[in-house]
């Protein structure tokens, strides 16, 4: 599992959008698999869960990328990944994890 939590400036719904059109246009294998929308007053949060394979790894990688906006203003953004490994009790292979997490990175 690899996780980066930040705070980024901007639109919420442009910010959204970037990532979601960089992390599909990202990779061929990548899927948007899951996403949630909700908004409380000021606040607002989503939640996309996207999908791609790793052929470093040889296997499926996950990453879920949270953005919360308050009534601060401020967006903050939290993404983990997983799926990466390939051994049974233990983390082997993370490179896929990672190289996920850098594309975000990229993006923003």
């Amino acid at each position: 599992m690899a996780k980066m939590e930040t705070v980024v400036n901007g639109d919420f719904n442009e910010i959204l959008a970037r990532i979601e059109r960089g992390i599909m246009g990202g990779s061929v294998s990548a899927s948007l698999e899951a996403s949630s929308d909700f908004a409380d007053g000021s606040a607002h949060c989503s939640v996309r869960v996207f999908e791609r394979y790793s052929y470093i790894g040889g296997n499926r990688v996950s990453l879920s990328v949270t953005l919360f906006q308050g009534g601060s203003g401020s967006i903050h953004l939290s993404a983990v990944t997983s799926g990466g490994s390939q051994a049974m009790f233990f983390k082997l292979n993370t490179f896929g994890e990672e190289a996920f997490l850098d594309k975000l990175r990229e993006i923003l």
